[in-house]
């Protein structure tokens, strides 16, 4: 498959928790305050016109199209910073984002696999559409997608779905899988659930002919700088999807559902 072009390449990242002191187990997922301020800095100066997911979603669909030179900022798992100082980071310079909520890491009494972290609740998500945010499901649990069984696989994305349909009184049409785990079946059973698009991780670029039911999204970890956000609002320092999944991907995927026959859903992360 003949990869995209670099001006036609379109940088998603992928942002968890925005603070100075987190928990180990998402530590490396995490960037500083300070870090993002500067992030959000060189998107602006890079020139990209920032989009949601559902516009670069709709282009995908049916060619609606794109602003010149667009990129998208998405936020996985519902972290306690993004209502508040990391929504009004991104309000502050005018930057749209997409968030992804896992409803039962933000819902005191629900099952969740996600480990204990500072989180915010499910009463804040009108917030987020107040500053404009766009919200998208990220299930219910956290479970590894590609290893459950149908019934389990149904459960996860509908009732994320249902449950921020009925808080925010609108339709959820956006998913993000977990960890970006996915396979042919999830992407059907994501579809059939109601879902029009969902992203993935493949750590990439996206493009303007991606595949809508895995956008490729830049994972940004605690390691990456202002430098390497510049590179990629460039349309570099990453490859370009879409691209088929490589033997090693398959292999390990094989593993986890072998594992998770044993063992029980497990924690996508």
């Amino acid at each position: 498959m003949i990869s995209a072009p670099v001006h036609s390449r379109i940088p998603v990242l992928l942002y968890h928790a925005v603070m100075d002191d987190p928990p180990d187990w998402i530590a490396e997922f995490t960037v500083t305050p300070r870090d993002f301020a500067s992030q959000l800095d060189a998107i602006v100066a890079s020139g990209r016109t920032p989009v949601t997911v559902g516009t670069l979603a709709a282009h995908l669909a049916s060619g609606t199209p794109l602003p010149p030179r667009p990129t998208a900022i998405t936020f996985d798992d519902g972290f306690a910073d993004l209502v508040g100082p990391t929504a009004e980071a991104l309000a502050a310079r005018d930057l749209p984002a997409t968030a992804y909520l896992t409803t039962g890491a933000i819902t005191p009494g629900r099952p969740c696999l996600l480990p204990p972290a500072p989180m915010m609740t499910l009463a804040h998500a009108p917030r987020l559409a107040q500053y404009g945010m766009e919200i998208g499901g990220h299930t219910a649990t956290h479970a590894q997608l590609d290893t459950l069984a149908p019934t389990a696989l149904r459960r996860e994305l509908r009732e994320s779905k249902a449950v921020l349909e009925d808080t925010l009184g609108h339709e959820i049409r956006h998913l993000a899988y977990p960890h970006g785990y996915n396979s042919p079946t999830v992407r059907r059973a994501a579809q059939a659930a109601g879902y029009t698009s969902a992203v993935a991780v493949r750590h990439a670029l996206s493009s303007g002919n991606d595949e809508i039911y895995r956008i490729a999204r830049l994972i940004v970890r605690r390691t990456h700088t202002a430098a390497d956000v510049e590179r990629w609002m460039e349309g570099r320092g990453a490859k370009a999807a879409p691209y088929p999944d490589s033997l090693p991907t398959m292999g390990w995927r094989l593993y986890r559902r072998t594992r998770a026959l044993v063992r029980g859903a497990e924690f996508a992360g």
